[in-house]
């Protein structure tokens, strides 16, 4: 996600590879993100703190506790820290650094890669306006950006966060429902991506309901109907609602442990 992140900036014009410094203790971990970027790398935390304002923290839940310790004394009142870590809340931040410490809290999805991520943060008590204003340019750059209330960025991990993973097995049982009907696997796939790109970008543009999209589509006694009557006797709603929730649930598990 980090990676991700940082070549959407750097594909954006927000930065240049040369701006940006990665830290991680795994050799081939900074071997992979340097290749991507261009960018340098280092195996010390603080080597980024001394050399950027702005910190951008994506790390796995179980790593914040050490590396906030590992910083708290040396992150200052002209740093920013922009956390990605899932589930874990403002107040775990805040609370394992310096009162009055600038915390962004984000859950954006990975593909920020291409320009098209859908991004949600939310403010600590200490981050000021203009805090803000370059999260929302800096996430705005790689896709769409909002700023939410805290207690929805659980939601919004389960949905956003993981969505694309959903929305790729989509992608791969429509390719090969394709290829079961005698398509090219090749074929079938761009079909199927590109179909739900379409159908997004019509969600987005037209700002009508997805439900009176889906009516302009189905014809009576058409095609579409059939599909979407196999749809619902296969649950397709639900599913994807549970699906949902259990990542959200999880989100605010993680948050906790």
């Amino acid at each position: 996600m980090a990676t991700a992140l940082a070549k959407g900036f750097v594909q954006a014009g927000l930065v240049a590879p040369a701006g940006v410094l990665a830290s991680d203790p795994v050799e081939q971990a900074r071997g992979a993100f340097s290749a991507a970027l261009g960018a340098n790398t280092t195996d010390r935390n603080l080597d980024v703190l001394e050399f950027a304002p702005v910190l951008l923290l994506a790390v796995k839940p179980d790593q914040i506790d050490n590396v906030l310790r590992e910083i708290k004394l040396r992150l200052t009142s002209e740093h920013l820290l922009i956390s990605i870590a899932a589930g874990v809340t403002i107040a775990r931040l805040e609370s394992d650094l310096a009162p009055g410490a600038r915390v962004i809290r984000v859950m954006p999805n990975t593909p920020a890669l291409v320009g098209a991520s859908a991004t949600a943060f939310a403010m600590g008590k200490g981050a000021r306006p203009e805090d803000g204003r370059i999260a929302q340019k800096l996430f705005s750059a790689i896709g769409f950006s909002v700023q939410v209330k805290e207690g929805w960025l659980d939601a919004v991990t389960g949905l956003s966060g993981s969505g694309p993973a959903y929305v790729y097995l989509m992608i791969e049982a429509l390719s090969d429902g394709g290829v079961a009907c005698g398509l090219p696997r090749d074929i079938a796939t761009k079909l199927a991506a590109q179909t739900l790109l379409g159908a997004a970008k019509m969600v987005l543009e037209t700002g009508q309901h997805p439900g009176a999209l889906k009516d302009m589509v189905t014809s009576p006694g058409g095609t579409t109907i059939e599909g979407l009557h196999e749809l619902e006797r296969g649950n397709l709603r639900g599913v994807l609602m549970n699906a949902v929730r259990a990542a959200s649930e999880k989100s605010t598990r993680l948050g906790k442990s």
